[in-house]
């Protein structure tokens, strides 16, 4: 019962600021497009390399991105493998902003229509395209315009016929009732002010049967109140982290069953050293001291029932 009061009193504090924390969000995936259009690496695997090289979140130096200012980051280093991404356009690779990789994780099928939120330049939109073939379909959804932009010119670029790009929230999905068979996100889920809302839209717009498949940064542990309450630490990928406890209450609370949480990859106390700013390294470090960890995860969950 106490994680549960101290799971609501965090999703109402951060529902209290959320025009702020959507806003400060929004400015950040923006200058981190804007960015991506004036370094225009000449192929896909220089941009993989200045993805594995620079940036948190998979960003060039000079952006601004999701996880913060960009140095060496390992919250998004090594997502994607070079094979994946050969074919795509630079700029969709350059702006990946995510810790995780979804669409290796999602087991895709030909036929199948899948919805990214959060798509951001459309990279694993156009992986997603590419796995469920011309029969499938694959929906991006994000609220910033210049990403929008950029994720069409690089469908444009990659000639991709079953995608398409959709302004909105993520917990206003623009989409009707059972539209999607898989619902994949990318370290975005913690950027949302009110989850339990982002989780019920994903259950509303999933078929029966249909599969939420989620990578994002979990808390195993508890993350202190501090941290929770600094706006930095939010769009830093970190404040907004559900711990584990309440990520699978939220799902199943929103309808969902087979809830499952797989580390794909755990920042422990060696690697802080190369975290993307001192407030992250703190943060982490004293989910450490009380036992925990924060972790990059693989969340999947199912829309009871069969198509």
């Amino acid at each position: 019962m106490a994680e549960s009061s101290r799971a609501a009193d965090n999703i109402v504090t951060a529902a209290s600021h959320a025009d702020t924390l959507r806003k400060t969000v929004r400015d950040r995936y923006a200058a981190a497009a804007r960015a991506v259009d004036q370094a225009q690496p000449t192929n896909a695997e220089a941009a993989l390399s200045a993805a594995h090289s620079d940036g948190c979140c998979g960003a060039p130096a000079s952006v601004a991105s999701c996880c913060g200012p960009a140095e060496k980051g390992v919250i998004t280093r090594d997502l994607y493998s070079v094979n994946e991404v050969a074919e795509l356009p630079s700029t969709a690779v350059l702006a990946s902003l995510g810790c995780g990789n979804p669409t290796a994780l999602a087991q895709l099928h030909p036929g199948e229509t899948v919805l990214d939120l959060g798509s951001g330049g459309g990279i694993d939109v156009l992986l997603s395209a590419r796995r469920v073939g011309l029969t499938g379909f694959a929906y991006g959804l994000d609220m910033t315009d210049e990403m929008l932009a950029l994720a069409e010119r690089n469908a444009a670029e990659q000639k991709a016929t079953n995608v398409k790009f959709l302004k909105g929230t993520i917990e206003a999905i623009p989409l009707p009732d059972s539209a999607v068979d898989v619902l994949i996100s990318n370290c975005v889920i913690n950027l949302s002010a009110d989850k339990g809302q982002v989780l019920r839209e994903a259950f509303r717009v999933l078929k029966p049967g249909g599969r939420f498949a989620v990578s994002d940064v979990v808390v195993q542990g508890h993350l202190p109140e501090d941290v929770r309450r600094s706006l930095e630490l939010w769009v830093g990928c970190v404040a907004g982290a559900l711990e584990e406890d309440t990520y699978r209450t939220l799902l199943a609370d929103a309808g969902f069953d087979d809830i499952g949480v797989e580390v794909t990859r755990d920042y422990s106390a060696e690697k802080l050293g190369d975290l993307d700013t001192p407030a992250q390294a703190e943060a982490f470090q004293s989910v450490e001291a009380n036992g925990g960890r924060v972790v990059s995860a693989f969340v999947r969950a199912r829309k009871p029932g069969t198509v």
